[in-house]
């Protein structure tokens, strides 16, 4: 099973949409980043600034390869809500030293924390689902699917002329740009699918 994420793919609203087709910025996480059952985390020791990022995560359900943008959303067969959490210091010391990939700061063990998947059947309009993430008690990000710059079939018809998508496989499809902060210990993050609670994270 592997995880495939795509970076800066929100906008803030529908005005701000590029009027042109954008290439996804692309990258995987091991599947040992996978945080379940509303396991708690602990803050890696190598860093200071690990940031929550609240995602929209889409289960591949059956093989997929070449798909076309007619049949992209067949390959998915669960959403849920994941947090692909970033250690802010290493990617910036990757990016400045010799504009290296984004592997560590993304990869570490409880990187992603997600909920358990419902099935996709359970949501009418996949351009339009909402999502949002309180910190101690405070909304900090609000999103909605509609505001993706790559499309979830866009992205699958993307990586898959690239790489087979195998049953299990996750996709993880951005983070609103608004609200997204550093993690403490201590704080509670909890993360809400269509106004129902799906997400608890406690940090240590």
């Amino acid at each position: 099973m592997k995880i495939i994420a795509v970076g800066k793919n929100y906008v803030n609203e529908l005005s701000e949409m590029p009027k042109e087709a954008v290439t996804p910025i692309v990258f995987t996480k091991p599947d040992t980043t996978l945080l379940e059952n509303n396991e708690d985390l602990e803050l890696p020791a190598f860093s200071d600034e690990v940031w929550y990022e609240a995602e929209l995560a889409f289960r591949i359900g059956k093989t997929c390869k070449n798909a076309t943008k007619e049949n992209a959303v067949s390959f998915v067969d669960a959403i849920t809500l994941s947090n692909d959490l970033t250690a802010k210091d290493v990617l910036k010391a990757s990016r400045e030293g010799n504009k290296g990939p984004w592997a560590l700061a993304k990869g570490f063990d409880g990187a992603t924390p997600i909920a358990p998947f419902f099935p996709i059947t359970d949501f009418a309009d996949l351009n339009d689902i909402n999502f949002s993430y309180e910190i101690n008690g405070v909304e900090m990000q609000k999103g909605n699917s509609s505001l993706m710059i790559t499309s979830l079939a866009d992205f699958i018809v993307y990586v898959s002329s690239i790489m087979t998508l195998n049953p299990g496989d996750i996709l993880l499809t951005g983070t609103p740009p608004k609200g997204v902060g550093k993690v403490n210990s201590g704080d509670v993050m909890i993360g809400y699918l269509e106004g129902k609670k799906v997400l608890e994270t406690k940090v240590h």
